[in-house]
């Protein structure tokens, strides 16, 4: 019975299999290998597809960048507080998961990064499973913090002329200065038809100073991005600190339209910058014309992260509460699982889909990828079919590489991922969580792998782990949950 079994599951998986490379394979002819870059409304939006169900025996090495991002999160609470829901395109599950901080632990003595690994049933198809990758960053001492290096590159271009664009960009900045050390060191560059030095580099004790020149902000023009970043890129490396915390920090709703203004060009001009050791935040605002395809590309491609700001809070979350993830521990980070096929047929990354990477950059150091901040945490979902094999092996190895932010080198951390599945209902409240943020994301996405997953699902796991709620956004997630229809 149990090699009958196991021949149906094997006999399932390819079909599903087929059936989801025929699927990715009509993406590419129609949109190409990044995905299809196009307009939902007058807002900009890329379809990566989804990945398929990869067979173990034909391909067990799987190998992706991080993503550290949390926009996509932010911007489909903005549709779905506004009684719309997102359109597909904009949901990337892995953005959803990682906007909220799981319970990992901290990093061993020597490392800037701790890795965790963790197998439950899959609570939308039960004959799966799900494996889980959780990676945090160091968590630095807050009042021992290096010397930052700030540019605050603003668009002010008449696209921006709203509260919710430029009146939310100038509340954020005004409660990040707040928190600036008399070593921080701020300048302003804004960007319409042309770009401007607001103000030049400036000590963060002259708070009143930079409060003045933020509160004269006004938006008007067209938009000459490209020019703006130029500019940042100039005074933020005039201002270089050695060993410091380097970073730009855009804010704009993505409406590029004077100079350089398509992705491809972008991408180019952000990839030339990014060798510098000067790090890139990207801050999305607005409705109506928002280019989150542009947005997220150029944040991906500058070793920087993208988040999206939709309501004061969010001005809370990003310059506030979780200012310490502006504060690089490990760049250029790596994941590459090896599955072990006597234990997994197939597998599936949910999310992802624009970061994966080729095996044999793994080991390449001149190979770019993600950076990770200070406490931040990552998380990866693997669905998986397993065999009924009845003896006890490992599922496989996690290996991760990453390099000190004043490194070259990267360093290995390696893990196997042992034989411990268990249902998910008795799996450590970090696995609940993110099952219930994933089966979130697959409905929204109208995912062809959603199986079972429904509304009341995500609410009865997500309501059982808010243990772990330091800022109570997980209560917050149950409260969005609620905007949708079962």
């Amino acid at each position: 019975m149990k090699k009958v079994k196991k021949i149906v599951l094997f006999i399932a998986t390819i079909a599903l299999t087929a059936c989801n490379y025929s699927s990715k394979e009509d993406n590419s002819s129609n949109f190409g290998e990044t995905g299809a870059d196009g307009f939902v409304g007058n807002e900009k939006y890329t379809d990566y597809g989804e990945n398929p169900f990869i067979l173990t025996a034909e391909q067990p090495v799987s190998t992706f960048s991080i993503d550290a991002d949390g926009a996509s999160y932010a911007n489909v609470r903005r549709f779905l507080n506004q009684g719309q829901m997102p359109p597909k395109e904009a949901v990337r599950i892995e953005e959803l998961v990682n906007y909220f901080t799981f319970n990992c632990a901290e990093p061993q003595t020597g490392e800037n990064v701790s890795i965790e690994t963790e197998i439950s049933s899959c609570p939308w198809n039960t004959q799966h499973h799900l494996l889980r990758i959780g990676i945090k960053g160091k968590t630095l001492d807050i009042n021992a913090l290096p010397a930052s290096n700030y540019v605050f590159l603003i668009d002010v271009s008449g696209s921006m002329n709203s509260s919710d664009k430029l009146g939310i960009l100038k509340a954020g900045f005004k409660a990040m200065t707040e928190h600036l050390t008399d070593n921080d060191r701020i300048a302003i560059v804004t960007y319409a038809g042309s770009a401007g030095v607001v103000l030049q580099s400036t000590a963060g004790n002259n708070k009143d100073i930079i409060r003045q020149a933020i509160d004269r902000l006004e938006a008007g023009g067209s938009t000459a991005g490209a020019a703006g970043i130029n500019t940042a890129y100039e005074i933020a490396q005039q201002n270089f600190i050695e060993g410091g915390n380097n970073r730009i920090i855009l804010g704009t709703d993505g409406d590029f339209n004077v100079g350089i203004s398509s992705n491809k060009e972008l991408i180019k001009l952000i990839e030339e910058k990014r060798d510098k050791g000067i790090y890139l935040t990207v801050l999305g605002v607005g409705t109506g014309n928002l280019n989150d395809s542009m947005m997220e590309q150029i944040a991906d491609h500058g070793d920087g992260n993208y988040e999206y700001i939709d309501n004061a809070d969010e001005i809370q979350k990003v310059f506030v509460n979780e200012k310490l993830k502006l504060y690089t521990v490990a760049k250029d980070c790596k994941n590459q699982i090896t599955f072990n096929p006597s234990m997994v047929v197939s597998y599936r990354l949910i999310g992802y889909e624009n970061r994966a990477m080729k095996n044999e950059d793994f080991e390449k150091d001149t190979v770019d990828a993600g950076d990770l901040g200070s406490s931040q945490t990552v998380t990866a979902v693997y669905e998986l079919m397993l065999t009924d094999a009845t003896v006890a092996q490992p599922y496989g190895t996690f290996e991760f590489r990453y390099k000190m932010p004043d490194e070259t080198s990267s360093r290995l951390i390696s893990k196997s991922i042992e034989n411990g599945k268990q249902f998910i209902e008795s799996a450590s409240e970090n696995q609940r969580f993110a099952a219930a943020v994933t089966a979130f994301g697959l409905i929204l996405k109208q995912s062809e792998f959603k199986g079972e997953a429904n509304k009341q699902m995500v609410r009865d796991l997500a309501a059982n782990a808010v243990t772990f709620d330091p800022y109570g956004y997980r209560a917050k997630f149950l409260e969005l949950l609620e905007k949708i229809s079962d």
